[in-house]
This record gives structure tokens, sequence and C-alpha cells, in this order.
């Protein structure tokens, strides 16, 4: 019970919001309507089980008139269904997509906000593939509250109004005899359809409960698989240059077995619970006709009667067992629900997982800094305390594993284990500051696009984006910025990074800050691109990692950072 009603609680947290929000009564309306839809659909199939019976007990009494009648009659009621049918289907997927829109970008600004998505990344190892649950578990989750939503109510209405037709149609055996004793049961088929089906679903519940433990694996596996897929894409020249293709092949391999083991298992399971589902469904055609049967023989009740009966009898049966009919789909919606909330969990502690040292803005024009920078585990890699002023361009150096890279990430306010004081500057709060690390991002699109990111590539004019490929030794790119393709794979490291560069030139920033983001060139372009930024962007200061002793001549001033280790000894 406690497990039901914390399930309750998690879908109510992923369905309340859409209804909440703007166009949140338009939704129910729509909800709604598609209710009125269906509550149709079962008005028709009533007067269709009606219509069974006067159908059949036509044909019985060779009545020609009666039967031609009774045609015209069901060509009117299948126009009416099929039309209604098709309208539901239509207005059901419209409803579908636009909520699946809406908790998309819910989703997504959520994991976009406060580095949510770089957090989740470095802190929690229980959220696996985020892409994932924002693309497939959320179509999942909206085609499955949806579709069993309205499958629900519809089967509540059907069981509601065939309830009513099958109380009445079992009155010519309600009375019967038993060992000589008279017994009267109102509803007599009613409450067969009831015990029949609540046994079905006592039974499909005691086989299937294991299955949404497997549906909840199986999206996490398919979704690892996926990811290393992509991952040896996105890397392949590097494999390639390795000769790791056999290692790559064996993950591969690893990783889909797991998917196929896990398939396996809920095949094993789904077996038992098909094959006691179908059995039940087949003997479910004879259990009307025999508890009718003595009745009809001895001429108490037509023929249509009869067949109105096994009808109505079904519809009660499948409504009562709607519960045990879906218990796959059920198993993959409470997998998906489960994974969403948990995703939902990982973005709040991620949102509250902010930097704990006091970040404050400076009225002067200098960075002051002083910070204790941990790492995840809490183990204290660098103790610094320093002041950064306009105009001085600073170059930090020391060993590797320093944390020369990690204290960027802390000035950059996306590093949350570091407590301490960090007083930021008004000019790189006006006029920005932007880094560059040593292996630059660059999205898929146009190459207009790559070179003004982050800015919006209509924020800076093509002769803007030209000079700074040419400047930066690409004048081969500077006349194919409506060139579309995934650049990170079309270019060198070093090219990537003189991109980089040119963005620095487009933005202009108050403060650059450089993470090695000139460690694939050789020194002389490397030399000439400092000397480029020093010309082209004399109002900008520039902080840099580095290891080359070359890049002192382009720096005022060297801070070595020794890491917490080594300076306890």
């Amino acid at each position: 019970m406690r497990k039901a009603w914390i399930f309750l609680k998690q879908l109510w947290a992923l369905t309340v919001p859409y209804f909440k929000s703007t166009g949140g009564r338009w939704a129910l309306a729509f909800f709604a309507f598609l209710v009125g839809l269906s509550f149709v659909i079962v008005e028709v199939n009533v007067r269709l089980s009606y219509w069974n019976n006067r159908f059949f007990t036509a044909l019985q009494e060779k009545n020609q008139d009666a039967f031609w009648a009774e045609i015209l009659v069901f060509a009117q009621l299948a126009a009416v269904f099929i039309t209604i049918a098709v309208l539901r289907y239509v207005l059901q997927q419209v409803f579908e997509i636009r909520w699946r829109t809406w908790l998309t970008n819910h989703f997504v600004e959520r994991w976009t906000t406060a580095e949510a998505y770089y957090k989740l990344q470095i802190t929690d190892g229980r959220t696996d593939n985020p892409d994932q649950r924002i693309s497939e578990d959320l179509r999942l989750f909206v085609e499955r509250t949806l579709g069993l939503a309205i499958s629900f109510i519809t089967n509540a209405a059907t069981l509601a109004s065939f309830a009513v037709v099958l109380w009445g149609l079992s009155a010519p055996i309600e009375t019967f005899t038993l060992a000589g004793t008279e017994f009267t049961i109102p509803g007599l088929l009613f409450w067969a359809a009831l015990v029949y089906s609540a046994f079905i679903t006592w039974v499909s519940h005691l086989v299937g409960r294991k299955l949404v433990g497997l549906n909840f694996n199986r999206e996490r596996r398919e979704a690892d698989f996926r990811f290393d897929l992509v991952r040896m894409r996105e890397n392949a020249e590097a494999i390639a240059l390795y000769g790791g293709a056999e290692v790559e092949r064996g993950r591969l391999q690893s990783r889909f077995g797991q998917v196929r083991q896990n398939f396996m298992a809920i095949i094993n399971r789904q077996k038992f619970l098909v094959g006691v589902q179908a059995a039940f469904d087949q003997a479910v055609v004879l259990v009307p006709y025999l508890i009718i049967w003595p009745v009809y023989f001895i001429g108490n009740v037509p023929f249509g009667h009869m067949t109105q009966t096994a009808g109505a009898f079904g519809r009660v049966q499948d409504a009562f067992s709607w519960f045990a009919n879906i218990y796959s789909t059920l198993a993959e919606w409470v997998a998906t629900v489960q994974r969403l909330t948990g995703f939902i969990a990982a973005l709040e502690e991620a949102e509250r997982k902010a930097c704990a040292a006091t970040r404050g803005t400076a009225p002067g024009s200098d960075w002051s800094v002083d910070v204790d920078v941990r790492l995840p585990n809490d183990t204290l890699l660098l103790s610094t305390d320093f002041t950064l002023k306009a105009g001085e361009n600073v170059l930090f150096t020391g060993v590797s594993g320093s944390g020369k890279s990690t204290l960027f990430r802390v000035l950059a306010g996306i590093w949350p284990f570091a407590d301490g004081r960090i007083a930021v500057p008004v000019s790189a709060e006006v006029k920005g500051r932007l880094f560059l690390p040593q292996k630059p991002y660059v999205p898929v699109g146009s190459l207009r696009a790559a070179v003004a990111y982050p800015a919006p590539e209509s924020d800076v004019s093509d002769d803007v984006l030209r000079l700074a490929l040419i400047d930066v030794g690409l004048p081969a790119l500077a006349d194919r910025l409506d060139d579309e393709g995934h650049w990170q794979n079309r270019l060198s490291g070093g090219e990537l990074q003189r991109l980089a560069i040119a963005r620095a030139l487009v933005q202009k920033p108050a403060w650059l800050f450089l993470d090695e983001a000139t460690s694939a060139m050789d020194e002389d372009m490397e030399r000439r691109l400092y000397q480029i930024l020093k010309d082209r962007l004399p109002d900008t200061t520039l902080v840099s990692i580095g290891h080359r002793s070359s890049l002192k001549a382009f720096h005022d001033r060297e801070v070595r950072l020794s890491p917490a280790a080594l300076a306890a000894e």
C-alpha cells in the first residue's frame, strides 16, 4: 500500500504541473472532450448490444422486414462509431504532442539551468543517460499516461453501462434449484463476471509483478548501449589511431549482452503472463453460454437474448479485467514514471549544489579570490589566495593535477565543491567573461553558428566572422559560413582551438580565460594567436593556463599552483 501511495505522489508531481501551467484550462477542456468522445463510443456499443439481440432474434424468427431494418440501424451506428473513433484518435495525438512539448521544454529548461547538466555528470552516479530520459521516457510517459487514462475511464463507463444490461439479462436465470433448494441471486451473470475477472487479475499480478523492475532495467541498458555506440562514433579517429576496434567491439558486445540478458528475463516472465491471459481469454468465450444454456434449451429465452448475454458478459468481464489485460503496459509505465521522478530528484539535488564559496560583485575592477577547492569526495585539492587585476595578464602554471582547470571552473561558477570567497569585478559582469577549455565544443549546424557560439548567429555580422577566421589562420573557412556539418569531427584539434580563439575575437570579452586553449598548436601558431589577441582585444585581460615557457612573454605575472597534498608536505 505504501508503494502505491508513493507511486501516486510521483505520478501527481509529473502530471499536475502541465494542467496548472499557462493553457492548463485549455488542456483540461481538451481532455474532457476526449473523455466525452469515449462516452459516445460506449453508448454506441450499448446500442449495438441491443441491436445484436434484435438482429439474431429476427434471424431466428426468419423475419425479413426486421432483418433489413436492423441492417439499416447497424449502418447508422457503424458510421457514428467510425467517425467518433477517428476523431478521438486525431485529437488524442494532438493532445499527446502538446503535452510532450510542454514537458520536454520544462525538463530541458531545468536540465540546462544552473549548469545542472554539468553537475549531474560530476556528482550523480545514479542518474544514467539524462538524454534518454528527456527524449524517450517523456514520450513513453505522455503516451502511456494519456492512453491509460482514456482506457480506464472508457472501461469504467463500459462497466457501468453493460453492468446494467447484464443485470437485466440475468433475470431468466437468477432463480435456480440446487440440491433440492431454490436460490435467487439477482444479477447472477454480473457477479459471475466479477468473480471471474478478480481471479484473472489476482493470477496476473502474481505472475507479472516482477516486470516493473525488468522494464526499468531495460530502458537503462538500452540507453547505455546506445550511448556507447554514439561515443564510438564521436571518437572514431582516436579509436582507429589506437587500434582499439577490438576492445570497443568487445565493449559493445558486452553492453548488448546485458540488453539481451534483460530482454530474455522479460520474455521468461512475460510468457507466463501471456499464457495465463490467453487461457482465460479463451475460456471466457464459453462461460456465459455455460451459465445460460439450461434456460435456452427449454425455450425460455430467444437466441438473440443469448447472444446479447454473451456479448454483455464479455464487455463486463473485459472491463473488470482491465488491470490484468494491460499488466505489461502498466509495468512499463510504472518503470517510466520511476525513471522520470528519479531524474527530477537528481535535478533538484544538482540545483541545490551551488558553489559553497561566497560569490559577490566587487565595486572595483579586480577579481579577489580566497578559496579551498575540493574534489567530489570532499578531498582538498587546492587552497589558494590571489588577486586578478584588470589589464594584468596572468599565467597559471603547475604540475599536472594541481587543480588549475578546476580552479577555472570555480571562477566560472560551475564547480560546486569549493568554499571561501570570490569577488567578481563589475567589468566581468557587464562586459562579460569567456572561458575557452582545452577541448572546444562546436555545435552541429552552420559554420556561422559555430563561430558565433555562444552568441546567437544573428547578432554577429558575416564580415566580423570572416575577419576572425582569417585572423586565426582559417581563411579557407571564411567563405563557408553557410556550410552545415559536424564541425567537431571535421576539424583537427588545432583547427578547433583556432576556431575557439576566433570566438573570442568576435565576443570581445573583458576577461578571457584560456585553459590550455592553444595546446594543440605549434609554438609559432600559438605566439601568433596570442599576439593577435593582444592586438585585437587591447581592453581584454588574459588569464591563461599553460605549460609552455613561451607563454610567459604574453603575460605580466605567473602564478604557480601546488596541489594541497604537496603543499601539506
